[in-house]
């Protein structure tokens, strides 16, 4: 049995902290950059559980997420809103913004567990400042 000289260790804490920004940055690479006319949202987490404090199964949970209707804008493409016979009041929302659009609006992508939507600018339905409390019907 050798014994362990603690001494003579090496402190690998700022190589573990290291590679653990590293892989922070590169999981922050994945995210697509919208381009042209499209907006990229994220899906706000659902509530896991009902009113009554009774848990929703999986699949409940699974096609809440499917047909949600309230995305979160997480970016812009470069071309939205720039159309103004399509758009003259201007852009419809924000970086930032709550907003409704139809169920199954978009591209779904799914990065680090994480669900996204690609949508075009002209799918937003309305911008709303407190999405809790809006469901599907």
């Amino acid at each position: 049995m050798s014994k362990l000289n603690l001494a003579q260790a090496i402190d690998l804490t700022g190589l573990a902290d290291k590679a653990r920004q590293e892989v922070v940055e590169e999981k922050a690479t994945q995210i697509p950059v919208p381009t042209g006319y499209h907006i990229l949202c994220a899906i706000p987490e659902m509530d896991k559980t009902y009113e009554s404090g009774l848990a929703k199964a999986d699949e409940t949970m699974r096609m809440e997420d499917a047909l949600t209707t309230v995305l979160f804008v997480v970016s812009i493409g470069p071309d939205c809103y720039k159309d103004e016979k399509k758009f003259p009041s201007g852009a419809w929302c924000k970086l930032g913004d709550f907003i409704l659009v139809r169920p199954n609006s978009g591209s779904r992508l799914v990065i680090h567990g994480k669900e996204f939507r690609l949508i075009n600018d002209d799918t937003v339905e309305a911008v709303v400042a407190e999405p809790r409390g809006i469901r599907r019907k």
